[in-house]
């Protein structure tokens, strides 16, 4: 959910829900008290319309007792004449804050009331016959003290004029009035409370929680600490701010890995090199000496000698090839001539150059082209046959001795590719090792000796060349039995105009 949405519906809920739960919150107030007041005083009903008109919710309070003294009237009028019943039904009134006064012709027979309460209305009770008996609305008066008075005109027993008068204080709501506005009130808080609350918590879950999330992601990648997780817990627009940083932390900790791994490898390289050179140059040093201090006093050793000189600084050379080669992979900077190459003429020559130094080592290479007509392939030349150079010198490398070696080159058709196989019957290479033979500085243990030396970055490189030449390249092997080098290259066609 998007924030603009979130934001949409905090509005509403700020503005809806409390009006509709204070709603709900003053209608069930209302009717419970509704139902205390009616029990309480008597009423026939409680309604909304009493609890705004306050001259009709008091006019209702007494409106059965009104009824009760009209109907003894008509009845029995004695019972106007007993002080008891006129005294209950005042208690009763009084509970309705109201009070009861009997006059007859001017004279005040009973007075319900106290000296206050009787002062305000007695100048103001109306006259005999000035309103129609039963007028139960009664007659509102204004003033200092606001009351409601209900009068009852009859004729006594002597057929004196009598008026029986219900007098009613308005000055104060009646406490079920004031508990239903302080209920009200109360629920109206308590409301906001509840929906400040809950859209507090669902803000504070949906955008501070995951800011401080961030806040503490950043905190730990400025420490240094790329080892953790960011997770994307919403779709709006602070999830995808997450879902960024969380990419932002994996490339850093890659880079961070890389660059780790880049120092690790350059240090082992050095390593290596530094190993790698240790040996030639002793020997030539050796060999150096040897001749200056005439220990090569014939013209046969002194052949030797200045023919080893020479091996180890070619392999001196190679090394710092490699070296320079390996620079020139790490800024991607390998120097290509690409070319159309026929396959077969191509590897026939590679067998030709490098057969003879073979065949001084005693070993066997033969070449075996399976394909039906010459293909083409678009290739540099000079970097495929550092490929093939590698391979095979891997393979002599560890050829093993005390039997005679075998290198096998053979082209295969495979549909839209070529496929070259170079396959020795060398020591083979370990299970556990051939998945990681084309990683960088990766050596076998049995590679780990001094005469064997090696930088461990040859199949690297030729991994790297083939790649780039658009192939492949993947090794099969048995141990004590031999390894094939797999490449495939796509084959050259003419465009169909």
């Amino acid at each position: 959910m998007k924030i603009r949405t979130k934001l949409v519906l905090a509005f509403l809920a700020v503005i809806l829900l409390p009006i509709c739960l204070s709603a709900a919150c003053a209608y069930g107030i209302t009717k419970i008290q509704f139902r205390a007041m009616e029990e309480y005083y008597g009423m026939d009903s409680a309604d909304y319309e009493g609890l705004t008109d306050s001259t009709l919710l008091f006019n209702r309070m007494t409106k059965q007792i009104y009824h009760e003294i009209a109907y003894d009237i008509e009845t029995d009028i004695t019972k106007l004449e007993d002080l008891a019943y006129l005294d209950g039904l005042n208690r009763r009134l009084n509970s309705a804050y109201s009070f009861l006064m009997l006059r007859c012709e001017e004279e005040i027979l009973y007075n319900g009331g106290t000296k206050e309460q009787t002062q305000a209305v007695l100048d103001n009770l109306p006259e005999y016959g000035d309103y129609e008996t039963g007028a139960e609305n009664g007659v509102y008066l204004d003033g200092g003290n606001r009351c409601l008075i209900k009068p009852i005109d009859f004729k006594g027993v002597n057929d004196e004029r009598c008026s029986i008068f219900i007098v009613t204080e308005m000055r104060e709501l009646i406490p079920e009035v004031k508990g239903i506005l302080t209920e009200i009130m109360f629920a109206i808080f308590f409301v906001l409370a509840i929906t400040a609350s809950l859209l507090v918590g669902w803000i504070y879950r949906s955008m501070v929680k995951p800011l401080k999330e961030l806040q503490t992601a950043a905190n730990n990648i400025a420490n240094g600490n790329l080892d953790f997780t960011i997770e994307v817990k919403s779709r709006d627009e602070i999830g995808e701010l997450c879902k960024d940083f969380e990419e932002m932390r994996r490339r850093l900790k890659e880079n961070t890995e890389e660059k780790l791994q880049y120092d690790k490898d350059s240090k082992e390289l050095i390593s290596n090199i530094s190993h790698d050179l240790k040996t030639p140059v002793t020997a030539v040093k050796g060999y150096a000496e040897g001749i200056m201090d005439g220990v090569a006093d014939s013209p046969e050793r002194m052949e030797k000698y200045i023919k080893t000189i020479y091996n180890k600084a070619c392999d001196m050379e190679r090394l710092i090839e490699e070296l320079t080669f390996y620079s020139k992979i790490d800024t991607n900077r390998i120097p290509y001539n690409f070319a159309k190459i026929q396959v077969d003429k191509y590897f026939q020559d590679c067998v030709e150059e490098m057969g003879m130094d073979l065949e001084q080592k005693n070993i066997e290479l033969t070449y075996f082209n399976y394909m039906e007509k010459d293909e083409v392939i678009i290739a540099d030349p000079e970097q495929l046959r550092k490929v093939v150079n590698n391979i095979i010198g891997n393979s002599v490398k560890y050829m093993g001795s005390g039997k005679k070696g075998i290198i096998n080159i053979r082209l295969k058709d495979e549909g839209d590719f070529v496929k070259v196989e170079i396959e020795d019957n060398g020591k083979g290479i370990a299970v556990k090792d051939l998945p990681y033979i084309f990683d960088r500085f990766y050596r076998t243990d049995a590679s780990r000796n001094s005469s064997q030396g090696g930088s461990g970055i040859g199949l690297s490189i030729v991994r790297k060349i083939v790649e780039d030449h658009g192939g492949r390249i993947w090794a099969t092997s048995k141990e004590d039995t031999g390894t094939v080098m797999h490449m495939v290259f796509r084959k050259y066609q003419e465009a169909v105009s």
